[in-house]
């Protein structure tokens, strides 16, 4: 038994021994070339420049990543296939009109409109209790004067492009539709609108009138009965008040 126990503790001494020497001696070559070369690689190549790109940001979005993002296409599947959705997604700026959103939406609806798949397009928001807050005031403000004339042209077309897509068309309205965001949903053939959403043209109250023209040229709207409430002052009309002078089909 005292010959075990001996044995054991001399054990016990040695690896002591091994592991201070372990400790103490600097790290190895391979060790050191494996993780510079890691690291290295790591910064050279693209995916490691993106990551280091991205954390260095914090959670912050560039600009490309975030127009890219202000208009989602989707195709539907299954039995629903045929039916594409095109979903404002401005969130920080209640999914205003700015050129950037112009030019994608004129983009989808020129594909949409040679696509002979495609039996139904539905225009609805990606961010809950804004459908679309009209034109984008703040990109306005910083316009040159020249360039608010081209702006309003392209609004106009795009919008009268949408109104003469050849397949139905559904404007789903969750929330709040201003201005140039109501005209987007007339241009829609059908308009369905929730409960608590509110629409208006408000820049009535400023003595502007609307900018699309979608109200003169919408053949479903000739009878002064049904265009004049869209000019209130009050702005703002509930589905409920708004379906006496026929904007929305459903609710």
């Amino acid at each position: 038994m005292a010959a075990a126990l001996g044995g054991l503790g001399l054990l016990r001494g040695r690896l002591r021994l091994r592991l201070g020497a372990a400790a103490a001696s600097p790290p190895s070559s391979s060790s050191s070339s494996s993780s510079s070369s890691s690291s290295s690689s790591s910064s050279s190549s693209p995916l490691g420049r993106g990551a280091a790109a991205r954390a260095a940001a914090g959670r912050s979005y560039g600009s490309e990543a975030r127009e890219e993002e202000e208009l989602r296409v989707r195709y539907l599947d299954d039995e629903h296939k045929g039916i594409v959705v095109l979903g404002l997604n401005r969130s920080h700026a209640k999914n205003a009109l700015n050129k950037n959103l112009l030019k994608m939406m004129s983009k989808a609806v020129d594909a949409l409109k040679s696509d002979k798949k495609v039996r139904t397009v539905i225009f609805r928001s990606e961010v809950p209790g804004i459908f679309c807050a009209g034109a984008d005031l703040k990109e306005r403000a910083k316009m040159h004067s020249s360039e608010v004339g081209s702006f309003v042209s392209k609004a106009r077309a795009t919008i009268n492009e949408m109104a003469n897509l050849p397949v139905p068309t559904i404007a789903a309205i969750d929330g709040t539709a201003l201005g140039g965001g109501l005209e987007l949903a007339l241009a829609c053939d059908i308009r369905v609108a929730a409960s608590s959403a509110k629409m208006g043209l408000v820049e009535t109250k400023l003595a502007i009138i609307p900018g699309a023209d979608i109200l003169i040229s919408k053949t479903s709207f000739k009878s002064s009965k049904q265009i004049l409430p869209l000019f209130s002052p009050q702005a703002k009309k509930s589905p409920t008040t708004s379906l006496q002078s026929s904007p929305p089909h459903s609710r």
